[in-house]
């Protein structure tokens, strides 16, 4: 089963380090950010692990000792050369989101170094983030010069508060893992060096739980980010509204050349 798995979704690999603990690590390219499959495949991936028996707690993890910056420069472009891949991406873009909150087993991101942009929605959409204390968490989507859409709007007000939500989103400001901790952003902050150590161990005190309780557990308290759809979606459509702007033009320009953006 897990064979095939692999073969569906280029970039992803599973194992099971513990009984009942299935790891998925995903490769992409210059700190895991996400080519087109990859992105499609943490999209589209939680309704197959349904059907793989004797799952009980996923641990989620990037290859290398890096969890993810983010979709790829490639992503970006395919959605501005096509509209077709433009709608397509925007459904993932919310199944990536969407898909851990509604998987039935409980999800552990191990969030090593990096996590920005879809990075970043992948690591809080899982139920218990354990991140490095010297990680760079940050949304980087008005860095970008696009609204902040992904999980920003759904997740960060109802676990860090608006005010702190605003100032990190609209300024673009990063956090620490350790910071991000503090604000109640991610469940555990560790040391550097012992996040997956540290997250593996989470996953495998959740596969020893009841299955059916934590289960129902996990969907009755999801269903505060369920009730929020209607913002996460309007959100989502805004952001790709501002792929076709200038502000983007400028975002990625200035991303490439390493330099502060210059907005019209």
């Amino acid at each position: 089963m897990l064979a095939s798995l692999e073969a569906r979704y280029p970039g992803l690999a599973f194992a099971w380090p513990r009984p009942g603990v299935l790891e998925i690590t995903f490769r992409g390219e210059k700190l895991n950010a996400m080519p087109p499959a990859l992105h499609r495949g943490l999209a589209r991936v939680w309704r197959d692990l349904e059907a793989v028996e004797g799952v009980r707690a996923v641990l989620l993890r990037g290859e290398g000792g890096v969890f993810s910056a983010g979709g790829s420069f490639g992503l970006i472009e395919e959605m501005r050369a096509s509209h077709e891949a433009l709608l397509r991406v925007f459904w993932e873009a919310r199944d990536l989101v969407l898909g851990p909150l509604n998987f039935p087993r409980p999800v552990v991101a191990a969030v090593e170094k990096v996590a920005v942009g879809a990075g970043l929605a992948l690591a809080l959409a899982a139920d218990i983030a354990v991140v490095g204390k010297g990680a760079r968490l940050l949304d980087g989507h008005l860095r970008l010069g696009v609204a902040a859409g992904d999980h920003a709007v759904l997740l960060w007000p109802l676990l860090v508060g608006m005010a702190k939500a605003k100032y990190h989103l609209l300024l673009n400001e990063p956090l620490t893992g350790e910071e991000a901790e503090r604000l109640g952003l991610v469940a555990l902050a560790v040391e550097d060096e012992k996040v997956y150590e540290k997250a593996l161990e989470v996953a495998e005190r959740l596969a020893q739980g009841p299955k059916e309780a934590l289960h129902h557990t996990k969907h009755a308290l999801n269903h505060w980010y369920r009730s929020f759809l209607p913002h996460f979606e309007l959100s989502l459509a805004l952001e790709f509204l501002g792929f076709s702007g200038k502000e983007l033009e400028e975002g990625l320009k200035a991303l490439k050349e390493k330099r502060p953006p210059e907005f019209p």
